[in-house]
C-alpha cells in the first residue's frame, strides 16, 4: 500500500502514533482550533477598518468586529497552548516507544549481523532515527498540517470578500508547494541521504577508535588514528557543506516566490480598490491575509526540508523493523526442559554465507548426560562453530540438534541460552557494578548468592580489596580490571547460573600459575555434574575430561580418553608433543 521511502515512514510513524489514539487526535483537534481562530483574524480586521472609515462611522459599529477579533485572538492561543501540552506528552510517550522497540529489534538480530555492523554506527542510527521521528512529528502535527489548513481555510474566506485575490492566492500556493516539493525530493534528498550515510560512518570510526583505546595506546598510534578519523571528518565535511547549502539555496528560492505572490496579491488587491470593487476593509483583509499566510508558507518550506530530512534519517529505524532477525522463535516455540544435559547432533550440515563449502556436512555425534567433553583441533577445524550451533546463534542448513530430547529449533532461544553456562576466553563485563555483573547470570539474585558465586570462582580475593567491593564500576566492557579479573568474574556468572550445560573456552588461559590451581579446582567442581564442553587451547588443562573429540575439517577424526589418544599415534598425540615443543599448534 505504501511505496517509497515517504510512504515507508509514514506507515511506519502511524503503527506508533494510532496507539494514542485519544491524544493523537487530541492535538490535531485543538491544532485546528488554533487555526481556525487565527484565520479569523484578518477577517475581523477588515471588517474593523470598514466600520471606522465608513461615511457616519461610530464607535458602536466597530464594537462587534473588535470584540470578535479580541475573542478569537484568546481562542487561538489557548488552543494553541492545550494543544502543545497534549502533543508533548504524547510525544515523550512514542519517542520511548520507538526507541524501546529499535533497540529490541537489534539485540535481537543474529551474531552474523552485529559482526558486520559497527556498534557506533547502530547506535547512532538509533538515536538520530528516535530524534528524527520527533521532527517528523512535529513537520506534520504541527508544521504542515496547520499550513495546510490554513492555506484553505484563508483561500474560502477571501473568495467570499475577494474572489480575484483568493483565485490569485490558490494558483500561487500550488505552484509554490510543487515546487517546494520537487527540489526537496530531487535536490535536497539525495544530499542528505548521502550525508547521513557518512554521518553513521563517522559514529562508527569515532566508536571504533574509541573502544579500542588501550590498543591505540599500545602501539603509539594516536596520531594515525587522528589521522583516520580526520579523513573521515573532511569527507563528512563535504557531504555536509553540500547538504546544507542546497538546502539554503532552495530557501533562497522560496523567498524569492514568496515575494513574488505578495507583490501580486497586494497588487491585485489595490487595483480592485482602484476601480471601486474592493473597499479599504477589503484591501486590508488582504494583506493581513498575507500576513498571516507568509508565515506558514515561510515555515512550509521549512517544515518540507524538515519531512525529507527526518524521512532519510528515519529510513534507517525502518530498516530495522523490516529486517528478519535471522535467528528467530518459531511461533509456537516452547521453552527448553533441559536438566540432564543430553546433546545429540543428527546429521547437521552447516555452512557460513560467506563461505561455499560447508563447515559441517550429514555431521552426527552423541554426547551424554553429565559427560565432559574437550574439543580439540587446528584454528578452523570447527570448534567453536560446534559451540556457536549448540546456542543456536545460527541456524543449521539441515539435520538436528537436540537437548533431551528436544530440537533445539523449536525451542526458545531465551530458554536455550539460560539453561547453559558460558565461561569465554575473553570475557565482555558491563560498565556496571561488580554485583551487577556477577548477577546477570540469575536475575533476582540475592547478595549472599552473588558473594557465594564469587568466592567459588575466587574472585573475591580481589574483590574485598577494592574500595567500593561489589559496587565498584569496571568501565566499559570491563577494561578497569585484568584479564584474570575479567575471566573470575565469568566463572563467578557460571557458578551463579548454575546450568545443566556448561560452556569453557579454556577458563583459566588468563591466570597466573598461582591462582591457575585455585581456579583449575573451582572449575573442576563446577563441572560436577553438568554437561560439559571445553575448547582446549592448551591441552594440558584437559586431563580430567571423559572424551576428547578432534576436530579437523568440520570432522571428528579421532575420539577417546586424553591419556589413551596421547600414548596413540594418531592426531591428538601428534598435537600434544607439537605443544609440548613449544610449538602453536591451536
Amino acid at each position: 500500500m505504501f511505496k517509497g521511502p515517504y510512504g515507508r515512514v509514514l506507515a511506519f510513524a502511524w503503527q506508533y502514533w494510532k496507539q494514542y489514539p485519544l491524544q493523537t487526535i487530541g492535538v490535531l483537534a485543538f491544532v485546528a482550533a488554533y487555526v481556525a481562530a487565527n484565520a479569523m483574524l484578518p477577517l475581523f480586521s477588515g471588517q474593523l477598518i470598514d466600520a471606522l472609515t465608513q461615511d457616519g462611522a461610530a464607535m458602536p459599529d466597530a464594537y462587534l468586529p473588535l470584540f470578535g477579533f479580541l475573542i478569537f485572538a484568546a481562542l487561538s492561543y489557548v488552543a494553541l497552548q492545550i494543544s502543545l501540552q497534549i502533543w508533548i506528552r504524547l510525544a515523550a510517550k512514542v519517542l520511548a516507544h520507538v526507541c524501546r522497540e529499535a533497540f529490541e529489534r537489534v539485540q535481537r538480530f543474529s551474531t552474523d549481523w552485529h559482526a558486520n555492523n559497527f556498534a557506533g554506527a547502530t547506535v547512532r542510527k538509533i538515536t538520530r532515527g528516535v530524534w528524527a521521528f520527533d521532527l517528523l512529528g512535529d513537520t506534520l502535527l504541527l508544521g504542515l498540517f496547520p499550513a495546510a489548513m490554513i492555506i484553505i481555510v484563508i483561500t474560502l474566506v477571501l473568495s467570499l470578500q475577494a474572489p480575484v485575490v483568493a483565485l490569485v492566492l490558490l494558483v500561487a500556493t500550488m505552484i509554490y508547494i510543487a515546487v517546494v516539493v520537487v527540489l526537496a525530493a530531487n535536490y535536497v534528498a539525495p544530499a542528505n541521504r548521502v550525508f547521513n550515510t557518512q554521518d553513521s560512518t563517522l559514529g562508527a570510526s569515532l566508536a571504533d577508535s574509541v573502544t579500542c583505546n588501550a590498543v591505540v595506546k599500545a602501539f603509539g598510534a594516536e596520531r594515525r588514528e587522528d589521522a583516520l578519523v580526520g579523513g573521515v571528518l573532511a569527507e563528512w565535511e563535504r557531504r555536509a557543506r553540500l547538504a546544507w547549502g542546497r538546502m539554503i539555496t532552495v530557501g533562497g528560492i522560496q523567498a524569492t516566490m514568496r515575494y513574488i505572490m505578495q507583490a501580486t496579491m497586494l497588487s491585485v488587491a489595490v487595483w480592485t480598490w482602484g476601480q471601486g470593487i474592493a473597499t479599504p476593509g477589503e484591501v486590508v483583509l488582504v494583506i493581513t491575509s498575507y500576513l498571516v499566510l507568509d508565515g506558514y508558507l515561510r515555515e512550509i518550506g521549512m517544515h518540507i526540508r524538515h519531512l525529507q530530512k527526518s524521512v532519510n534519517e528515519i529510513e534507517d529505524l525502518v530498516i530495522f523493523a523490516d529486517l528478519p532477525f535471522g535467528v528467530a522463535d518459531k511461533s509456537d516455540a516452547v521453552e527448553l526442559q533441559a536438566d540432564d544435559g543430553e546433546i545429540r547432533l543428527e546429521n547437521v550440515t552447516f555452512a557460513y554465507d560467506n563461505q561455499p563449502e560447508p563447515i559441517y556436512s550429514d555431521f552426527t555425534l552423541d554426547i551424554a548426560a553429565g559427560e565432559r567433553i574437550a574439543l580439540v583441533g587446528r584454528s578452523g577445524s570447527g570448534k567453536s562453530t560446534f559451540v556457536k550451533l549448540i546456542q543456536r546463534l545460527y541456524d543449521i542448513d539441515g539435520g538436528r540438534i537436540l537437548i533431551d530430547g528436544q530440537d533445539i529449533a523449536d525451542v526458545t532461544q531465551e530458554s536455550l541460552r539460560q539453561a547453559i553456562a558460558i565461561v569465554p576466553q575473553e570475557p565482555v563485563l558491563f560498565h556496571r557494578s561488580l554485583a551487577d555483573n556477577i548477577a546477570y547470570a540469575k536475575p533476582g539474585a540475592t547478595r549472599a548468592e552473588v558473594e557465594k558465586a564469587a568466592a567459588q570462582a575466587h574472585a573475591d580475593e580481589f574483590i574485598h580489596q577494592l574500595n567500593d567491593g561489589y559496587a565498584t564500576l569496571v568501565g566499559e566492557r570491563g577494561v578497569k580490571l585484568s584479564g584474570g579479573e575479567r575471566q573470575r568474574i565469568a566463572l563467578a556468572r557460571a557458578f551463579l547460573a548454575d546450568a545443566p550445560l556448561l560452556i569453557l573456552d579454556e577458563a583459566t588461559s588468563s591466570l597466573d600459575s598461582i591462582t591457575e590451581a585455585k581456579i583449575q579446582d573451582a572449575v573442576t567442581h563446577l563441572m560436577e555434574g553438568r554437561t560439559t564442553i571445553l575448547i582446549a587451547h592448551r591441552l594440558s588443562t584437559i586431563q580430567g575430561v571423559d572424551r576428547v573429540l578432534v576436530f579437523s575439517e568440520g570432522k571428528v577424526v579421532e575420539q577417546g580418553a586424553p591419556r589413551v589418544l596421547a600414548s596413540a599415534n594418531g592426531p591428538y598425540a601428534r598435537l600434544y608433543k607439537a605443544q609440548a615443543r613449544g610449538e602453536a599448534v591451536l
